[in-house]
């Protein structure tokens, strides 16, 4: 039986907010996400949390439970999550009546069902706009007739106030079970290198300091056919880049290590550019936007912009463009992107680069859901305790999943992924297109 407090992770994604609650001291037991690509590389990542990979309409409290393996007298304390909300254009009715927001109510339905203590829901700045503030009230109205109270007035938190070298702000929702206390808003803990604010809070990283010493990847053939190489040619570690390497036992946090292999990067797939457009972005002067791409490039001294996931096979397949490195004529690599939105390097991605920059664009940074968990954490009153003892990561083969069958069986043969690797958005959105008929599947925990 876990001694840490609880947590289960609803759209759960590939793992930024399962992260951050575990590196404050939770233990994340179960993740539910429908997107299979997303549910393996979370699997992988969290081989000791359950992961159901499956739409949550129509999935029960007992269900979860039951994957997490959790005993009748064990406690679900905070369900977290952003469910997606879409229904905002339908004037002069109620939003919770759009058919799109059904995901909203469903996590309501599965926060009192699984009788957690808290819950912390985060979306998009949008909501709290306009009309779109009828959502959030409606949202509140319903949590409160469930028997929960919320933190009001709800704020909106910019991960680079969190030690995120990137701009990136989320609407942050807390609410407790009536009679228990509610989380306050975490207060900044840096102010970001872009700031003109003067306060005696430290100065966060920057974009240098988060990619500076990563080995470029252009250097290595072996990263044009394939998203690793093992080597040691890292430059000299910043703060925030001896955290994202592990460098000390301090790094964890109050996360469990995971054994790893330091001397592999990953998730650096080089991106073929035509020699015009090298020039041009080697033209572009940091902090501005190609005028061509309309792609932004990196100032070393500042932030990132707000990374993207861009869309899914439905609809296209779209990637958002990835920045330009701050000083390569090249797009920034998936780790790069990682970097730069607070993943340490231990965290696997898929290895394709279209789905490794979706799940990190999908993402919360992990140390803005440290904050949000650690305020959760206040509020139990709880002091979390340092873990020693390292796990293992998954099982390899779960990186590598495609959006078929084969997620089914819970990996692919590598070799035919590499033959596939150039299919393109047409094949894999006909891809998305068979997944959709799939039965849900469930990783369960070990």
């Amino acid at each position: 039986m876990s001694k840490r407090p609880i947590g289960i992770d609803l759209f759960s994604g590939a793992g930024g907010l399962s992260l951050g609650f575990e590196q404050a001291g939770f233990d994340v037991r179960a993740a539910v996400e429908i997107d299979p690509i997303h549910a393996a590389v979370h699997k992988f990542n969290f081989p000791n949390c359950a992961v159901l990979a499956r739409s949550v309409v129509g999935l029960s409290a007992v269900e979860i439970r039951e994957a997490a393996n959790l005993a009748p007298e064990e406690k679900v304390h905070v369900v977290f999550g952003g469910p997606p909300c879409q229904g905002f254009s339908m004037i002069g009715h109620r939003v919770f009546d759009d058919p799109r927001n059904r995901l909203v109510l469903e996590f309501v339905r599965l926060v009192a069902d699984l009788d957690a203590d808290y819950f912390v829901f985060e979306n998009v700045k949008g909501l709290t706009v306009g009309r779109h503030k009828g959502f959030l009230q409606e949202l509140v109205a319903a949590f409160q007739k469930v028997g929960y109270r919320v933190e009001l007035p709800w704020q909106v938190l910019d991960a680079a106030n969190y030690g995120v070298p990137q701009h990136r702000e989320r609407l942050i929702l807390f609410g407790a079970r009536k009679g228990l206390d509610l989380p306050s808003y975490p207060l900044p803990v840096c102010r970001p290198a872009d700031s003109l604010d003067s306060s005696n809070l430290p100065v966060g990283p920057t974009v240098a300091d988060a990619i500076g010493d990563l080995p470029d990847a252009d250097g290595f053939t072996e990263l044009s056919d394939g998203d690793s190489v093992r080597t040691t040619s890292y430059g000299k570690l910043s703060a925030y880049a001896s955290e994202m390497r592990a460098s000390d036992p301090a790094s964890w946090r109050f996360g469990i290590p995971r054994v790893w292999d330091a001397q592999l990067l990953t998730s650096s797939w080089r991106t073929e550019h035509t020699p015009i457009s090298r020039q041009r972005f080697a033209q572009t002067a940091p902090g501005t936007t190609e005028p061509i791409s309309r792609f932004y490039k990196l100032d070393a001294e500042g932030l990132s912009n707000t990374l993207r996931a861009g869309t899914d096979g439905a609809r296209g397949a779209f990637t958002s463009p990835r920045p330009i490195h701050f000083e390569k004529d090249r797009c920034v690599t998936v780790r790069e992107m990682a970097r730069l939105h607070g993943f340490p390097d231990w965290f696997r991605l898929h290895w394709t680069k279209w789905h490794g920059a979706r799940q990190i664009g999908n993402a919360v940074p992990p140390p803005l859901g440290r904050a949000i968990a650690g305020q959760v954490v206040k509020a139990m009153q709880h002091v979390p305790d340092p873990v020693r003892d390292a796990i293992s990561l998954g099982d390899p083969s779960l990186l590598f999943v495609q959006m078929s069958a084969a997620a089914q069986k819970f990996g692919v043969d590598a070799p035919s992924m590499r033959r596939d690797r150039k299919s393109g958005a047409k094949k894999r959105s006909q891809a998305e297109t068979e997944a959709a008929r799939l039965q849900s599947f469930t990783f369960p925990s070990e």
